[in-house]
């Protein structure tokens, strides 16, 4: 399963609205052959997903950083929109998730920041 702070998961699943949540993914692959491995991991994500209603948004390369700390520069990001928090919820702890995504996920990542966005009314 994805590396989520156990605290930050309950309080995202309490504050439920129901609305639409999408998830940025501040993505910093391994050296060797990370980048490869998250192409197999969303590969292997999609049919999951769909069953949960998930939509790519928006998959980029980061470029150099303009203002930023040292170690803020990030590899890729990725917005994933989800129909609601059950919906995130239910996909990272569906079994097909834990068999065959989560770990290709976790090989080609040497660094994440998954940040729940809320859209402003």
């Amino acid at each position: 399963m994805l590396a989520i702070i156990p605290d930050s998961l309950s309080e995202f699943i309490a504050d439920d609205d129901g609305r639409p949540v999408v998830m940025l993914n501040l993505l910093r692959f391994k050296p060797e052959g990370g980048r490869e491995r998250y192409a197999d991991y969303l590969a292997a994500v999609g049919p999951v997903g769909a069953r949960f209603g998930v939509e790519l948004v928006y998959f980029g390369d980061g470029l150099p950083a303009l203002s930023a700390e040292d170690g803020q520069a990030w590899d890729a990001v990725l917005l994933v929109r989800y129909p609601d928090r059950n919906a995130f919820v239910g996909m990272i702890r569906d079994p097909e998730y834990a068999e065959t995504a989560g770990p290709v996920r976790e090989d080609a990542l040497l660094e994440a920041v998954l940040q729940p966005l809320r859209t402003r009314d």
